[in-house]
């Protein structure tokens, strides 16, 4: 039979597409990759309704280490917030996924793949562009794109094989992963309703106030309240506490790769605090054109990487220049943690570039004398005095 792999979630879409390649003559492999959200005890009912839908094999694969070493490092290094507000929490994981699946296809010799996007959304797109790269050789196959299949229609389907599985659709969608979750509702088509808080799902559970304390060294968090532990755990950690306080709710409005607007809601309390936390150490310890240039190509970065471009090689030039940004972004970030939000108290570093021993601003200067300042005020504006003078500019 013709070996097919199909990304798998163990939802309607997936779980008809396993089907229906079946009856395309397909041996259906699936494959689970795992970003970080699934318990254990989920990813075994995963598995088990695979076979129990004809899965010739199903795999989980984890590869949480590896999206942090090759995605969330460096989203943290370029502190990307699309649109100044959504840490890439969905579209990052899109795209390592699908790395994963055509990684899988290929070794186990599979001469198609398959995932269950519709097409109206981003990922079909970000799917697509890895597989065609990576292996055009292999077939794509999409059976609710091509299909234009309503739910209804796929329900109906599977009943028709015999699976009768409760497909009543949850009132909110929600994907959850290590770098954030996102929450998608009838309120999110609209333009005017927020998502009410009970659609998130981390409720307010603390009250009053809490500190904790981010440590970084070479722009990565080493450490969580004085626990030395890997960047994943420490994400984790801080997760499992900041959540507690319901931080991190907020809707991002953005184009998406088609063309369209569209809302989507997500909370992501551990991505928000590291990121704000990680640009306060940077603005404390980096040069003026340091975080200039940074900021202009970490918008870049994470707009190609939102849109499925990851492969891009000038991907792989920003990496390298945000790597060697990091070198002084090492300190201690203190953080308060209250009901819906936190704010950055300081940092601590042996990097700190407000050294009082040169000065400080608005009181003493230790490094220059009135002079010399005056002189500088002189040279600094003698451009714009040349320019006022030559054109007669007059201001009223």
């Amino acid at each position: 039979m013709k070996k097919v792999v199909l990304a798998y979630s163990g939802g309607l879409d997936t779980s008809y597409c396993l089907k229906y390649l079946q009856d395309q003559g397909y041996e259906v492999h699936t494959v689970l990759i795992n970003t970080g959200g699934f318990d254990a005890a989920e990813l075994q009912a995963i598995e088990t309704r695979a076979y129990e839908l004809g899965s010739a094999k199903h795999a989980n694969l984890d590869i949480v280490e590896k999206y942090y070493e090759k995605a969330i490092k460096y989203l943290i290094f370029g502190n990307v917030l699309r649109n100044n507000t959504y840490p890439l929490s969905v579209s990052a994981e899109r795209v390592f996924q699908a790395l994963e699946v055509i990684k899988y296809a290929k070794e186990n010799g599979a001469i198609a793949i398959a995932h269950g996007s519709t097409g109206a959304g981003n990922d079909q797109i970000r799917f697509d562009l890895i597989f065609q790269t990576i292996a055009p050789e292999i077939e794509i196959i999409t059976p609710i794109r091509d299909l234009k299949l309503s739910r209804q229609e796929e329900v109906a389907y599977l009943q028709s094989k015999g699976v009768n599985y409760s497909w009543e659709k949850a009132q909110y969608s929600i994907n959850k992963g290590i770098w954030g979750t996102s929450v998608g509702g009838k309120e999110t088509l609209t333009s005017d309703q927020p998502l009410p808080s009970e659609a998130y799902p981390s409720q307010l559970q603390k009250e009053g106030s809490e500190k904790v304390r981010l440590t970084f060294k070479n722009g990565e968090l080493v450490a969580f309240n004085g626990v030395a532990n890997t960047p994943t755990q420490n994400i984790i950690a801080l997760e499992n506490i900041a959540s507690q306080y319901a931080i991190g709710r907020d809707v991002h409005v953005g184009d998406t790769i088609i063309g369209i607007k569209g809302r989507v809601g997500f909370e992501a309390a551990a991505p928000l605090i590291i990121i704000k936390a990680h640009h306060l150490l940077e603005k404390h310890t980096l040069s003026k054109w340091q975080l200039h240039w940074k900021q202009s190509l970490a918008d870049f970065y994470g707009m190609l990487f939102h849109e499925g471009q990851f492969l891009d090689p000038i991907m792989r030039n920003i990496e390298d220049f945000l790597q060697s940004t990091q070198t002084s972004v090492t300190g201690d970030v203190i953080v308060t943690l209250q009901p819906y939000h936190f704010s950055l108290d300081g940092i601590e570093s042996e990097f700190d570039l407000m050294n009082s021993e040169f000065g400080q601003y608005g009181e003493m200067n230790n490094a220059w004398t009135a002079d010399d300042a005056k002189g500088f005020i002189k040279i600094l504006g003698n451009a714009q005095k040349i320019y006022s003078n030559v054109n007669k500019l007059k201001y009223d």
